[in-house]
């Protein structure tokens, strides 16, 4: 049996991975090592959106529920099966809040804020920044903000970002890299 736990980014580990995937699109109970090695993962990024335990868990096993009935779709394009899930788990979280017509969280741990403030300026101070960025955060589109917590606060690669989004690395870069000059203007003009 193959140690779930080990499975990361590596040659090795993807290449397991794939062998994961394939006997999981032969025989679904094959799957049980993927759902255990990202169902934390998965459920953090849902919960980090909705801010409830009990629908966090309802969206999150709809996330693993989807990607078991479309493995047999799953290409693998270079990121690992995470983007995949996660690009799921992102659809879910926004049907759900365009069906429910309700409020978005965002979570910014304070790690996050850092590299995000060392991202943008090296002017303001971390403070100014905490007391300002839930105004500004509410001023970017859903897209927009869907780039800033991916690579942000969850701290993902711009290669993984692009497959979650179903962009281009480069666009997503770009885009990115706008998104922060927009929020640096924001950041000047209020």
């Amino acid at each position: 049996m193959i140690d779930t736990e080990r499975l990361s980014s590596g040659k090795a580990d993807i290449e397991q991975e794939a062998i994961l995937i394939r006997r999981a699109v032969n025989n679904p109970a094959e799957f049980r090592p993927l759902y255990d090695r990202y169902f934390k993962e998965i459920f953090r990024y849902v919960f980090k959106r909705v801010g409830e335990k009990e629908l966090t868990a309802d969206l999150t096993q709809q996330v693993f529920l989807n990607a078991l009935t479309n493995l047999g779709k799953y290409q693998f394009r270079g990121a690992p099966f995470a983007a995949w899930l996660y690009r799921i788990a992102s659809n879910q979280c926004m049907d759900y809040f365009r069906k429910s017509k309700r409020v978005r969280h965002v979570v910014i741990e304070e790690s996050a804020l850092v590299n995000l403030v060392d991202e943008l300026t090296s002017d303001q101070t971390i403070e100014e920044w905490h007391q300002r960025l839930p105004q500004i955060l509410e001023l970017l589109t859903e897209s927009e903000l869907q780039l800033i917590e991916l690579r942000f606060f969850e701290a993902r690669p711009f290669k993984e970002v692009a497959e979650i989004l179903d962009l281009t690395e480069n666009n997503t870069k770009v885009r990115t890299y706008r998104v922060l000059d927009k929020m640096k203007k924001l950041f000047v003009q209020r």
